[in-house]
């Protein structure tokens, strides 16, 4: 479950203004019914941005499709991306090279050894961990000559075993690749690195490690605020690659309730909440097969148990505004014994402090992202919603600043 949506996909005010008008709405009625302020209707109305969490709560008061808000037309000139302000500039050589009129990509003078096909192996693997300890600077640092390592190894080898291998490890170094853009919200960069992991994956045969890319692309995709392609892309996929239950491997458990999740996460943002409980329904089959057991993946979709399932049905009442909900199966799943990642862990505690901050219990909220900031600072630095909940727990706390609050507030650049 990595991630939430955070960015601002291209809104119509045009378009929510015909439809609030066709439900006979004021801007106030509206409001009131979408647990919005009167400020933020008549900012969406002018054109403005906002997350994709409100434009899902007036979806809901206006009972479509968060999707159907969306404006097809194409993005604002002049918004720009946090991508701008990041150097991805070897990555994006290294994923997207130009392509010459003999039909091969353009590498720059690199001169690169002898593949090693187990050192790559366990480069990849060294790295996937650094993801995981939230160690970006590693990531961006190394992945771009572990790509073009990657890329010379499968040019190396014709055929054979030897080739099939060096595909499954470009197919998953792309996938950390596109995983970490994702997370640092390059996403076109991403989409290209992921779409070459399905492609490499497809090629090698190995049906489990192309899934893996195509749940990823979903977190793209959600991130772009592409829903319905998500929903269809995970559900589809599922669907081709649904196991026998009482014959299937860990993997094949593993990823065919990932796929659920990821639907299930965007039909419930797409205000879906049915198809997003039979998502869940069917993805909670695959978390009993495993038992007490854990599917992992570590260069695609992690890891996957029953408290998946769980933390995402967490998630889906956060999306649908029912944080007493989201209270109650956060204490459960704390008294259970389940082991989660760190990045599972901190996202979790995030929906926890964004319930909080519904109920208006901004203390609460604070010493949550205090806690969160404590374990995982630089994880915590690229989750746009954070700063958010931050804020609207200030509102909440009384006038006068504590220093945790203080320090919260220098962090995430509120003034």
């Amino acid at each position: 479950m990595p991630g939430r949506t955070e960015t601002s996909p291209p809104l119509s005010g045009g378009r929510l203004r015909d439809i609030r008008l066709s439900r006979g709405l004021t801007q106030e009625g509206l409001a009131e019914r979408a647990g919005l302020s009167l400020g933020v209707v008549k900012k969406v109305e002018r054109g403005g941005s906002a997350r994709l969490e409100t434009y899902h709560a007036l979806a809901r008061a206006l009972g479509v499709r968060t999707s159907a808000l969306f404006d097809p037309s194409g993005p604002h000139a002049t918004r720009r991306d946090d991508r701008d302000k990041l150097d991805l500039m070897p990555l994006r050589q290294a994923i997207a090279p130009p392509m010459s009129l003999s039909g091969r990509f353009v590498s720059g003078n690199t001169v690169e050894p002898e593949p090693d096909l187990r050192g790559l192996r366990r480069t990849a693997a060294a790295l996937a961990s650094s993801y995981y300890g939230d160690d970006y600077a590693a990531l961006a640092g190394l992945l771009p000559a572990l790509v073009r390592s990657a890329r010379t190894a499968v040019d190396h080898f014709d055929g054979g075993p030897q080739r099939a291998e060096a595909l499954r490890i470009r197919a998953d170094v792309l996938q950390m690749a596109g995983r970490y853009l994702t997370q640092v919200r390059a996403y076109d960069l991403a989409h290209i690195a992921l779409r070459d992991a399905v492609t490499d994956a497809v090629t090698a045969a190995d049906r489990a490690a192309a899934a893996s890319a195509v749940y990823l692309q979903g977190w793209t995709l959600i991130r772009q605020g592409r829903l319905d392609e998500t929903e269809q892309l995970a559900v589809a996929t599922a669907d081709d690659i649904e196991p026998r239950i009482s014959r299937a491997t860990r993997v094949e458990l593993g990823v065919w309730g990932r796929l659920l999740v990821r639907g299930s996460s965007a039909a419930a943002r797409n205000n879906r909440p049915d198809a997003a409980r039979e998502m869940l329904r069917l993805a909670r089959t695959a978390g009993s097969a495993l038992g007490a057991g854990t599917a992992a993946h570590p260069y695609g979709w992690g890891k996957f148990n029953w408290s998946t399932v769980a933390l995402q049905a967490v998630e889906n009442h956060v999306v649908g505004r029912r944080p007493d909900r989201v209270l109650g199966l956060s204490t459960r799943l704390a008294a259970s014994t389940v082991t989660m990642t760190s990045n599972t862990w901190h996202r979790h505690r995030l929906d926890v402090a964004q319930a909080h901050a519904m109920l208006g219990q901004g203390r609460q909220a604070t010493d949550v992202l205090a806690q969160i900031h404590d374990e995982a600072p630089e994880w915590l630095r690229h989750q746009q919603l954070a700063g958010s909940v931050f804020q609207e727990a200030l509102r909440s706390s009384g006038r006068s600043l504590t220093r945790q609050q203080r320090e919260l507030a220098a962090f995430f650049g509120v003034a």
